[in-house]
């Protein structure tokens, strides 16, 4: 009777792929943590930088905001609304500064 070898794994061959498995499961994490500080070290930096870059176009759309539109200066549109079946009809559109003499919006 002849005996053929066993295609099983042995118990050291199980215990050395279970330590290499771990061994790559701990790298993978730890170079995946050490990636996502650079990327958030990097992300900082970034909105840093733009944040410091756009400061004064900030402070200039603040200012507008802060201000009253015109000295004294009137305003007017008028739209044009024409309908399908041909009719028109217009609407007036006008905005006067209250502090230019005491003249009323419209």
């Amino acid at each position: 009777m002849t005996q053929t070898p066993s295609t099983q794994p042995g118990l050291l061959a199980k215990l050395m792929a279970l330590l290499l498995g771990s061994i790559v499961l701990v790298l993978g994490f730890m170079f995946s943590v050490v990636l996502l500080g650079i990327f958030l070290v990097l992300g900082v930096v970034g909105g840093g930088y733009f944040w410091w870059k756009t400061r004064h176009v900030r402070r200039a759309m603040q200012a507008a905001a802060n201000e009253r539109p015109g000295d004294g200066a009137v305003i007017e549109g008028e739209v044009v609304v024409v309908d399908d079946d041909r009719t028109t009809q217009v609407i007036g559109i006008t905005y006067e500064n209250d502090s230019s003499g005491g003249r009323s919006s419209r």
